[in-house]
Order: C-alpha cells, then sequence, then structure tokens
C-alpha cells in the first residue's frame, strides 16, 4: 500500500469565474464567515446553524428555520463549497468545506468579504434560480 505525502500536495487550481461564483454564493447567503471557519476546523451539525442557537454561535445573521438553512446548505454544496458528512452508516446531518470552500475561507483571513453589492445579489439569483450558466 503506498503512502500519501500530504505535505507536497498541489492544490486544485480554479477558473477565476468558479472562484467568483463560489465567493458570491458564500457572501449573498445568510451564513457568517465564523460558519465556514468553524467548518474548516471540523464538521457542523445543522442543529448547531438553526433557530436561535445559529444565532448564538455566530453562524446566521438571524434565526432559520431547518428547512431554509438546508436549502441554503445544498446550495453551497451545488457550487461546490460545501459537502455533507458521511460516516459509516452513509449521510449524516453534518456538512464540511471541500477544498474550494477551504481555499476562499481560508483567503477570508487575510482579506476579508466584501459587503454583497446589487450585482452580486442580482447574479446570484439569476445562477441559483434559473440555472443560468454564469
Amino acid at each position: 500500500m503506498s503512502v500519501a505525502d500530504y505535505q507536497n500536495q498541489k492544490p486544485f487550481v480554479y477558473t477565476g469565474q468558479t472562484l467568483e461564483r463560489a465567493l458570491r454564493s458564500l457572501i449573498c447567503s445568510p451564513f457568517m464567515l465564523s460558519l465556514f471557519d468553524a467548518m474548516r476546523q471540523d464538521r457542523v451539525a445543522i442543529s448547531e446553524i438553526t433557530g436561535t442557537k445559529g444565532v448564538e454561535n455566530g453562524y446566521t445573521k438571524r434565526p432559520l428555520s431547518e428547512l431554509i438553512t438546508d436549502n441554503e446548505l445544498v446550495w453551497l454544496i451545488q457550487v461546490g463549497v460545501l459537502r455533507r458528512e458521511v460516516d459509516g452508516q452513509g449521510i449524516t446531518d453534518s456538512f464540511r468545506l471541500t477544498p474550494l470552500g477551504r481555499q476562499l475561507v481560508e483567503e477570508s483571513l487575510t482579506k476579508p468579504w466584501r459587503q454583497p453589492t446589487f450585482l452580486d445579489i442580482f447574479y446570484e439569483v439569476v445562477t441559483r434560480y434559473l440555472r443560468l450558466p454564469f
């Protein structure tokens, strides 16, 4: 069996369009950077994000229902920023960052995310709900 050399792994290279779409989805989401920073360290269960617990943990801007939270997290999975945590018995209710999400969150530690502009919100709505390839 071969041994993986994790120190010399080459990072994924993403196109500028992919990075911009993913960043736009993150900044337009109802979640705070602290949620993604926590996901960078470990998995986060949906129960820690929903309702007033999400606000108390500093993960959401306002209390969110489980359905809205799940829909928002699934969108971030489709964009390629998150993945569902899997254990020995199947898919769990926890989430982690993908390499793309990890890259964006780590960059945010030195350069904070911008506030979403009207154009960001417009493109996010068009991309998400009309599924046009922008």
